[in-house]
């Protein structure tokens, strides 16, 4: 028996949308994404004359769009939500309009789950079906589980089944989402392979299967700092579609990441704008890529790179930290006093070896370099 796009009483279609006056809408602290930029969505629908897959909310052009920014005929603007090569959001998308599923790999920190989910609102509307990968995520996650109450009482059932957001999406036509993905348990990996390569979950308790309609896609991700965790097994690797995200090309491009993140986040905590910090975002920006790459961004002085990622995404954290304590225990205006701390934390992540990197880097560089004395004066303070 299959059973395919409607789904029983226990898969409910979820609206997650929130009313425009609702106040417990308005309190979220992080909005899905298909919230956040709702606007922006229906903008693009309202003026997207292009094919759409099926079951798709925009065409693959309007999604990469979305991604990627750009102004529509009515001049409504689209913020990019990804900085990066064109092509890598133009292949991620072409690989959903496909019967592929994308894996999307880089080291930590190079916005993986934030494009998955950027991703996934602007294909399907709904961001939420989302399976977060961990060293005890059980096989149930990914296939279904049951009610046990339910279970006991009338025995096995469409009732008592209780479906992964693997198996909604796929009785739905919707984009499910698997996080860190090299994080699970390799038997529990490889439970993707049926879904992935026939398009179909069996149930086999109940001598059923669910099969996957037309809109059904996965969007994997996985970081390269895993390799050797749980590596994926050649037969689920070949079921993917791989893109890397890379890290950010430039110094300006990498800066202009943070400084929009930063924005969005101090927004939804009520954070003053900082239009002065961008010195100080630039100074952190530059004391990443440079202990990540060791050596200084001229060239002539190669330094020690200590043991952890320094990726935009701590970046953002180190300054949004900074604007907090410049907010509530400043002036409002971001300092380096305000920006030392975090970047120590950031930098030092074994107390022993990273911290004679950070001295040899502070000596090296920064106490050398014009401009940064006040930069200097703070990171060595809170570096005694």
């Amino acid at each position: 028996m299959s059973v395919t796009a409607e789904p029983t009483s226990a898969e409910p279609r979820h609206d997650h949308s929130a009313p425009a006056n609702d106040p417990v809408g308005q309190e979220v602290l992080r909005p899905h994404a298909e919230h956040a930029f709702a606007q922006e969505l229906a903008a693009l629908a309202a003026h997207d004359d292009r094919p759409r897959p099926a079951r798709w909310k925009l065409s693959p052009w309007a999604v990469a769009t979305y991604l990627l920014g750009g102004t529509l005929p009515d001049g409504t603007v689209i913020t990019p939500k990804y900085v990066g090569p064109r092509r890598i959001v133009e292949v991620a998308v072409t690989t959903l309009a496909t019967d592929r599923a994308l894996l999307l790999l880089g080291v930590p920190g190079t916005a993986k789950t934030w494009v998955s989910e950027h991703l996934a609102a602007a294909v399907s509307g709904d961001s939420t079906l989302l399976v977060q990968g961990t060293a005890g995520t059980p096989e149930e996650a990914i296939r279904y589980g049951w009610n046990y109450a339910q279970l006991l009482a009338h025995g096995p059932s469409r009732a008592a089944l209780v479906p992964s957001p693997v198996m909604r999406a796929m009785a739905e036509g919707m984009t499910a989402r698997v996080e860190e993905l090299t994080r699970i348990p390799a038997d529990v990996q490889d439970s993707l392979i049926t879904i992935l390569s026939e398009k179909t979950l069996p149930i086999p308790e109940l001598g059923q299967e669910v099969q996957a309609v037309r809109g059904f896609s996965l969007i994997a991700t996985a970081n390269d700092r895993d390799r050797g965790v749980n590596e994926l097994s050649s037969a689920l690797r070949r079921r993917f579609n791989s893109v890397v995200l890379p890290l950010p090309e430039s110094v300006e491009a990498e800066v202009d990441i943070v400084a929009r993140r930063v924005d969005q986040i101090g927004r939804s905590l009520d954070l003053p704008a900082a239009p002065d910090g961008i010195d100080e975002i630039r100074r952190v920006v530059t004391v990443f890529r440079e202990l990540r790459a060791g050596i200084t961004s001229d060239g002539r002085t190669k330094v020690k790179s200590p043991s952890g990622t320094l990726s935009p995404a701590e970046a953002i954290s180190v300054v949004t930290n900074g604007l907090a304590l410049a907010t509530h225990f400043g002036d409002g205006v971001l300092r380096p006093a305000d920006v030392a701390a975090g970047l120590l934390g950031a930098v030092v992540r074994d107390p022993a070896a990273d911290r004679v990197v950070w001295q040899e880097y502070l000596e090296a560089v920064v106490r050398e370099r014009a401009g940064w004395t006040d930069f200097y004066r703070a990171c060595r303070e809170v570096s005694a």
